[in-house]
This record gives structure tokens, C-alpha cells and sequence, in this order.
């Protein structure tokens, strides 16, 4: 497999030159942008695997790098930052985040943070030939193509964060089961998530409202007291 890449936006010069020493280490490419319009930029021309943003830049908030990236590409975010707050972290979940650390951190965490996203990705990628398309089918309305990672409803593609798509294609591939919250959490989120399931919540009523749909006409059925099962 190819070195992954990874963006690391951080305008702490000696710790974006730490972490990118430790991951030049682990067999990464790394690139540092040192602030976030800077980021911006160099994500579209580097291409990276994974993004390693830190919440407070000296131009633009990091949630803001977060939302702008997560609008326009399919890259999972490891939020980095000095604050601890919950709530900032709810946030960066909803706005696209994948994971998020608080400083000062341990490299080796950061390290297996990062191979556990990267590990998650190749088990859930589908292997496929030229010929064949894996799409999961949700009545006749709703179409997801896995190896393309888009989501259509009547012909009309929603876009949808990271782990939006992932919490619902975990549910589509165990369609008909109640799914709980705490299991939902360590399948999408990853069992080294710091949050609680306010977060899954969250998540499902943004896909409610991508869908055009309300809790009481949805393919996502809640089970009160128990979590969510796609009927």
C-alpha cells in the first residue's frame, strides 16, 4: 500500500515539527500548513489521507477549516487543541471531525489514533472488479454507492460529513436490527472516542434533514431507551 499522507495544519511551529518528525517515522508523508487558509489551500493540492487540524490558528477558527473541508472532501479530521470543553468537541464531531485529542498529548497516541481511523477505512472499504458497483438500496428513493462514497435520494445526491455516511451505512449493512447508541459510538466513532450519545443523536437527525425527512417518516426508526434501527 501506498505511504499514506497526512496535512497537519498547526501554527506551533515546534509542534508541527514534532509531529511530523514522529510520523516521517512511522512511514507517513507529512505536510505542514501553519495557518488555515494556508490548509485550505495545500489540501487541494496534497491530497491527503487524514488531516491533523488544531482548533485555535492564528487567521480562522479550526471548526471553520473543519466545515470548509469537510464540505468539499471525503478526509477524515483528528481535531488537535488546547481546550477540553465537550461541547468544542461535540462541535467539531458535527461539523465533520473524526477524532479529536487535547493537548499537551502523548505522540504514540496520536500515532495509534491514526492508525486506528486508518485501519477502520480498510475494513470498511468493499473490494470491487470494473464490472461490478456495490450499492446499497433503501427502498425505492434512497441509493448509496459505497466505492464512490455518495448518497442519492430520487436521483438527487446528498452530501453528507464523514461520519453522517458512516453512521448510516453501518446501519444500512445491519438493516432491520436495533443498533444501541454505545455500540453505534464504537463501531462509526471508534472505541478511543471521548463522548457521550448525544453525539450519535446529533448525527441522526442531520441525516433526517438531509433527507428531507422528520423522526416520524424516517428509514431510521428510534428505539426509545435502546438506539436506532433502519427499517
Amino acid at each position: 500500500m501506498r505511504n499514506r499522507k497526512i496535512l497537519i495544519i498547526e501554527d506551533e511551529e515546534n509542534i508541527s515539527d514534532l509531529v511530523s518528525h514522529y510520523l516521517d517515522n512511522e512511514g507517513y508523508r507529512t505536510k505542514v500548513a501553519n495557518c488555515g487558509e494556508e490548509g485550505l489551500r495545500v489540501v487541494g493540492e496534497f491530497l491527503p489521507d487524514l488531516i491533523l487540524l488544531d482548533l485555535m490558528l492564528p487567521d480562522i477558527s479550526g471548526f471553520e477549516v473543519c466545515k470548509k473541508i469537510s464540505a468539499s472532501y471525503i478526509i477524515p479530521i483528528i481535531m488537535m487543541t488546547a481546550k477540553s470543553d465537550t461541547v468544542d468537541k461535540i462541535l467539531g464531531m458535527e461539523l465533520g471531525a473524526d477524532d479529536y485529542i487535547t493537548k499537551p498529548f502523548n505522540m504514540r497516541e496520536v500515532i495509534v489514533r491514526i492508525k486506528t481511523i486508518f485501519r477502520r477505512i480498510e475494513l470498511t472499504s468493499v473490494s470491487i472488479t470494473d464490472n461490478e458497483v456495490k450499492v446499497i438500496k433503501l427502498d425505492k428513493e434512497i441509493e448509496i454507492y459505497i466505492e464512490k462514497h455518495e448518497v442519492f435520494k430520487n436521483a438527487r445526491k446528498i452530501e453528507f460529513t464523514n461520519k453522517e455516511y458512516d453512521l448510516l451505512v453501518y446501519l444500512a449493512e445491519n438493516r432491520g436490527n436495533v443498533i444501541s447508541r454505545e455500540v453505534l459510538l464504537d463501531k462509526v466513532w471508534g472505541i478511543d472516542f471521548i463522548g457521550d450519545s448525544r453525539t450519535v443523536d446529533i448525527h441522526i437527525q442531520r441525516i433526517r434533514k438531509k433527507m428531507q425527512e422528520d423522526k416520524n417518516s424516517s428509514i431510521i426508526e428510534t428505539v426509545f431507551g435502546v438506539g436506532y434501527k433502519l427499517v
